[in-house]
């Protein structure tokens, strides 16, 4: 069995994960049996073909989903928050201008609108981890094996909402303290704290 910190180490490859796609971060896709890609779909939108915003959503979706279920913490509302920010894109897809892929642009949509939503429900408003915080794991090994990432995904869901999102962002998204805390206005010095808290709960949770 891995030590916690060895386990915990994995969630960096859940950022190399994300980050697969493309060197630059994003996580543009091709469709295939469009023979094109991401950014070519939205100009055809953008040219008058709504037809094509179909494949879109079907080329961005599974990378849309993940990032808001590991926000989120939550499958239905990881289906909710991907339904609404497709919406979005389509309201605001005029702004894409191509400065940077198409993945990028989105992604960057993704986490307001998640952050958006998590800011109204006060319930998962973001706010510094404190010691009567804690995990409510089922207790189960941890095996080398594709079963440790899932063991992983389901601690990550079950961290207090703002830490959640503060090592989501930090750790696997790869922004930092203080993208973050423009992101969510909270102090660089509390996402920190909450990113910091965040690790150590995933330690105990994975021992």
């Amino acid at each position: 069995m891995p030590s916690a910190r060895a386990s915990l180490r994995h969630v960096r490859g859940l950022r190399l994960m994300a980050d697969s796609t493309h060197s630059d971060g994003s996580s543009e896709i091709s469709d295939e049996p469009y023979g094109t890609t991401s950014a070519d779909l939205a100009k055809r939108v953008l040219a008058g073909d709504i037809d094509a915003f179909e494949p879109l959503y079907r080329a961005q979706s599974s990378v849309v989903y993940a990032l808001c279920l590991r926000m989120s913490g939550d499958t239905t509302r990881a289906t909710e928050l991907t339904q609404s920010v497709f919406v979005r894109a389509w309201e605001r897809l005029g702004s894409f201008r191509g400065d940077s892929s198409f993945g990028t642009w989105l992604h960057r949509l993704a986490v307001n609108v998640v952050l958006e939503n998590l800011r109204s429900d006060n319930r998962r408003s973001a706010r510094v981890v404190t010691d009567a915080d804690s995990l409510k794991l089922p207790d189960a090994a941890i095996a080398d094996s594709p079963d440790e990432r899932l063991d992983i995904d389901a601690a990550i869901s079950r961290l207090p909402p703002g830490a959640r999102v503060a090592f989501v962002l930090h750790e696997i998204e790869g922004y930092s303290h203080q993208e973050i805390s423009t992101l969510t206005g909270l102090a660089t010095g509390t996402v920190r704290a909450q990113v910091f808290r965040a690790r150590q709960l995933l330690i105990k949770a994975l021992s």
